[in-house]
């Protein structure tokens, strides 16, 4: 009989991608806001609903609901919503859990590699590093104290939590956005350029999540990252040789960035590295560590 894993964020392309990847040896289940499918289940986060049917046999959650952080203005009620987005979220998970006497093989949280806050410097970020003082490292420090709560309130046996990079995806996310500019001649670096963008291919942060499932020595913050370090302008650089265009424009100033984007322009403007140390010391091989390699595989399809 196989094991059932829960994924939230059914809408999310990591959901869609690791589904395929793990389905084969586990039965999948989704919590999502509108069941199309059998094996889907609807929750409602903001009214506190959950079918409690989805947790029947249960033995893993992956947890990837989060509302998406680059999408809108942080607004006072956007930042509202990024945070019970997922917060929120984990507490209606532990409440049916709890209602129902269940206890998790494991709890799998996506997290992010704000952690560390957003600024640009020399410093290489590990899993020990404490967090930054700004508010996507207020995000993700609730996010994943949202998480421990799985293990805390002795609902999960263990809880990893995956400190997630830019996922690089032909399908979605930041690579799409930024691949027509390119293709219209009208593409260039944000800001300095200088800043460095903490990335990892789809592929990879799915095998990341397969991982998590399946060694059970695995426990606490994981930075899924490349170990490659590049910035914003070596990315744009990449993607432009990789579609065969030319960069001619100069690079987009800061301070239209911050017209358009508010606060949220400092996640474009600043970014630090981090370490991929602990993940490979827990087994993990990257398919894509080399940034060309990925573009090539993704851009080339």
């Amino acid at each position: 009989m196989k094991e059932v894993v829960l994924i939230t964020g059914a809408s999310g392309m990591i959901a869609k991608e690791l589904a395929k990847k793990i389905g084969k040896e586990y039965e999948i289940r989704f919590l999502t806001r509108k069941k199309e499918h059998d094996h889907e289940y609807e929750w409602d986060i903001r009214k506190g609903n959950i079918d409690e049917t989805a947790l029947e046999n249960v033995s893993h959650i992956i947890h990837l609901a989060g509302a998406n952080i680059s999408e809108k203005r942080w607004t006072p009620e956007r930042k509202r919503e990024l945070i019970s987005s997922r917060v929120d979220s984990a507490e209606l998970l532990r409440t049916a859990l709890r209602k129902n006497n269940i206890r998790l093989k494991s709890f799998i949280s996506a997290s992010g590699i704000n952690f560390y806050g957003t600024e640009t410097s020399e410093k290489i970020y590990t899993e020990n590093d404490p967090p930054g003082n700004d508010f996507l490292s207020e995000v993700v420090v609730l996010w994943e104290r949202a998480a421990d709560d799985f293990k805390e309130q002795n609902l999960a046996e263990r809880v990893v939590k995956i400190r997630t990079a830019v996922v690089l995806s032909e399908k979605d996310g930041a690579l799409k956005k930024m691949i027509p500019p390119i293709q219209y001649y009208i593409g260039s670096p944000l800001g300095s350029g200088r800043q460095y963008m903490p990335w990892i291919h789809i592929e990879d942060i799915c095998s990341i999540y397969e991982l998590a499932l399946k060694n059970s020595t695995m426990d606490g913050a994981y930075n899924a990252v490349s170990p490659q370090h590049i910035t914003n302008k070596d990315l744009t650089k990449n993607i432009a040789k990789v579609l065969g265009k030319p960069l001619f424009m100069p690079n987009v100033p800061g301070f239209v960035l911050k017209l358009i984007f508010g606060e949220l322009a400092m996640a474009i403007l600043e970014g630090s590295r981090a370490s991929s140390q602990k993940i490979q010391d827990a087994g993990f091989h990257f398919k894509f560590p080399d940034l060309n390699e990925a573009l090539r595989d993704l851009l080339n399809k």
